[in-house]
């Protein structure tokens, strides 16, 4: 029988380094844009908060990072790397082609036609419901969405640590950027899109994180796209490494549906949740893979991100 996840009633808690924008919580299982006949974990909520956000350096624990991990994130970078088909590379005139996108404070120039689509779905917006027409460049922007409940040891670090260093690797394109969301029943932004960091810096952090025991794959998700729209790249994608178990909070799809590509790469080497995890990248307009151990985690990469 599957479990009913814990029905929170305080917004959860985003661990970050600095300021960054308002990560509003969607705690109304009500809003009617969930997936029809879906199956998995769903919750059910009564309102939306902004999540509270805390230092980052509250949250880590003050340890010595692990040379053994950090040596193997080497060896896995070298290894794993993803074969890209060559990209067509065009120079656009005006900085870029014109594309509509969530509004991010830039633009004031509406799509009122995907404006409204959007709002027939939404009865409580939000500002990125609001759809505009902006210049966008060629380069890619990437959001690794890391499920770290639990305790973060064995095949699932070295899952984690292959994941980290393929992606950072393929993003070492000049423009090409990687953020870091790290979540439990919690969240923190470990890496966003505009602030430089090693593979190894972030394995460290990862690693630092104190173990917990439940899953809110939702907020995860809210975290990463909140971070993820507000960059003007046209190739925006986010990954979710997760066992999909999802245990606290309302129903993931509600967010992964408003993802411009979400793409699911779901550990499968412990109890998981292989109905949420499709369900996730189908909404997502992405595809959902099986990882059972780090050698499965580039060809895996291969297939989602090389196209």
């Amino acid at each position: 029988m599957r479990r009913r996840p814990k029905q929170l009633t305080e917004a959860p808690q985003v661990f970050a380094s600095g300021s960054g924008p308002p990560v509003v919580v969607e705690l109304d299982g009500g809003r009617g844009d969930g997936a029809d006949g879906a199956t998995g974990g769903q919750g059910v909520l009564v309102t939306a908060q902004t999540a509270r956000r805390r230092d980052l350096t509250e949250l880590l624990e003050d340890r010595p990072a692990d040379p053994e991990v950090a040596v193997m994130a080497a060896r896995i970078a070298r290894r794993l790397a993803i074969r890209r088909r060559p990209r067509e590379v065009r120079r656009e005139r005006g900085g870029g082609g014109l594309a509509s996108v969530p509004y991010r404070y830039r633009s004031d120039d509406i799509d009122l036609d995907r404006t409204i689509e959007v709002l027939t779905e939404r009865p409580f917006p939000e500002d990125t419901d609001i759809v505009v027409r902006e210049r966008m460049g060629s380069r890619r922007a990437v959001v690794l969405v890391v499920d770290v409940s639990g305790s973060m040891r064995g095949e699932k670090v070295r899952i984690a640590a292959a994941t980290v260093a393929a992606l950072a690797a393929d993003l070492s394109g000049a423009g090409d950027q990687l953020a870091v969301v790290a979540f439990w029943s919690d969240a923190a932004l470990l890496k966003p899109l505009t602030t430089p960091s090693s593979t190894s810096a972030l394995l460290d952090q990862l690693l630092r994180i104190p173990a917990r025991g439940l899953t809110d794959v939702g907020f995860g998700l809210q975290v990463a796209r909140t971070e993820l729209v507000r960059d003007a790249a046209r190739h925006r994608t986010a990954v979710l490494l997760s066992d999909a178990v999802h245990n606290a909070g309302p129903d993931p799809r509600l967010v992964a549906r408003r993802f411009p590509e979400l793409h699911v790469l779901l550990e499968t080497d412990g109890e998981h949740d292989a109905p949420l995890g499709r369900d996730i990248a189908r909404l997502g307009k992405g595809r959902c893979l099986p990882v059972a151990s780090h050698r499965d985690v580039a060809p895996a990469l291969n297939r989602i991100l090389a196209g």
